[in-house]
């Protein structure tokens, strides 16, 4: 008996594959088989019915005319696209093509692309999820009835080459409104007092202090306005003798941040590495459909990369404190497994995260198969799905209230007690370390200094 499994792309068909009996076939459809024409809108306006109007395009006729070749021959024809809308459209334009009735159209759909998830998928058989079409058709239509009058615009005013629809023309829509309010902002003048306080005693160590209160109140940050006032208020500290009013130390935690979304990758991955977001799901996509290893042939060395959820399967959640106490040792791994709650209450709860299919897979254990740009992505990926089960990182914060008559300047310094998960996946925690001070111990003031701000408009984009 023989199978036919239709995927997207030809990596995917070769990393299935491998997990698959003789009886099955695996092949790719290479992205979507139709699609609204290029020459012209494509969709009923004049009905008010909006119905789309597919095409095989040119290129496509070849690799529709071997699936087709393919479906007649086979006993059973899968669909296994992504399960996202662009997947579900692909899976539906499919069974269109190849005129496969509703009660055989076997969709399968899995979060990794490993022997155990396709297994399970295979299983578990479901229908067509029609919501999900309608939702790329809706997509589909309102980027061809916005763009399709605005871009020759665009051609005619901009450059030639450039595309707007559902997405471009609000993005376009935001930025302006953001430049009208950096034209708009009038920046408003203000200044700051650091005092360099040092120790009379031992081997005078000097720590810096910002102005904090004065005469019992504490100073917003516009408080003072000009530098006459800061001048006037310069002078008069310099007059006055300090001690150490209050000491104030105590130990606070610092959680992990929730395994990656979508969002939370690509701004992740831009921000550290400077890729672009296209960028970033390109390389992700690769990791996801599968990497040659070697002797151990393709793998899919992540989860899905378009989700929404912060969900981590409770296997992975196994494998990885059983990683984490193995090479970091008990007192790295969270006293009980952490779960996240997503914000976003229309997530996909169904869905995982963006996690590494085997956290045993350490980035530096295959770098020799991956790309320089596959590599980071994918260290970025793994140590921030296992920080999440890490113990809490331990900080103690120290803050220091100064007083010379009635100015009040506060220094705050922080040291590291246990790194806990950022021994994985660093942030910046900058240590201030302040030195060994006594409760109305006497200082020096060094050092005055007063620097003029100024308030900025909103940051663009």
């Amino acid at each position: 008996m023989s199978k036919l499994v239709i995927v997207e792309s030809p990596t995917k068909a070769k990393t299935i594959s491998r997990f698959l009996g003789a009886q099955y076939i695996v092949e790719s459809s290479f992205g979507h088989i139709r699609d609204l024409p290029k020459t012209k809108m494509g969709v009923d306006t004049k009905n008010g019915t909006f119905l789309p109007e597919y095409v095989i395009p040119r290129d496509k006729a070849e690799r529709v005319k071997k699936l087709k070749d393919l479906a007649k021959k086979a006993d059973e024809v899968i669909l296994a696209t992504d399960e996202d809308r662009e997947g579900e459209a692909i899976s539906w334009h499919l069974a269109e093509v190849l005129n496969l009735k509703k009660k055989e159209i076997k969709r399968i759909a899995f979060h990794e692309i490993t022997k155990h998830a396709i297994d399970e998928a295979l299983s578990n058989p479901r229908k067509l999820d029609e919501k999900l079409v309608d939702a790329q058709q809706a997509r589909r239509i309102l980027d061809r009835l916005v763009g399709y009058e605005l871009s020759p615009l665009l051609w005619k005013k901009v450059a030639k080459g450039l595309s707007a629809g559902r997405v471009q023309s609000v993005a376009v829509r935001l930025i302006v409104e953001r430049e009208r309010e950096i034209k708009k902002f009038v920046p408003e003048e203000y200044w700051s007092i650091d005092a360099l306080f040092e120790k009379i005693t031992g081997q005078k160590e000097k720590f810096q202090a910002s102005l904090n209160e004065i005469d019992g109140k504490k100073i917003d940050k516009l408080e003072i306005k000009n530098q006459t006032d800061a001048e006037k208020i310069a002078a008069e500290i310099r007059k006055q003798n300090f001690i150490v009013s209050n000491l104030d130390s105590k130990e606070t935690k610092r959680s992990p941040s929730a395994p990656f979304t979508t969002s939370s990758f690509q701004q992740a991955a831009t921000q550290k590495f400077g890729y672009s977001a296209k960028q970033v799901m390109r390389i992700a996509q690769e990791l996801y459909e599968g990497v040659d290893l070697g002797s151990a042939g393709s793998i899919g060395l992540i989860t899905y990369m378009r989700t929404d959820s912060v969900n981590l399967s409770s296997k992975f959640v196994n494998e990885t404190a059983d990683y984490l106490k193995t090479n970091f040792g008990e007192k790295y791994l969270a006293e009980k497994p952490r779960a996240f709650k997503n914000n976003n209450k229309d997530a996909q709860e169904a869905h995982e995260a963006i996690r590494p299919t085997d956290p045993n897979r350490t980035p530096e254990s295959i770098q020799q198969f991956l790309t320089p740009q596959q590599f980071k992505i994918y260290s970025l990926i793994w140590r921030r799905a296992l920080a999440t089960q890490m113990s809490d990182a331990r900080l103690m914060k120290t803050a220091v209230d100064v007083t010379g008559g009635k100015y009040v300047f506060r220094a705050n310094g922080q040291t590291m007690v246990f790194d806990g998960w950022l021994k994985l996946f660093p942030e910046s925690t900058k240590e201030e370390i302040l030195p060994e001070l006594l409760l109305k111990e006497k200082l020096n003031c060094a050092d005055l200094q007063t620097d003029q701000h100024f308030t900025e408009p909103p940051a663009r984009y």
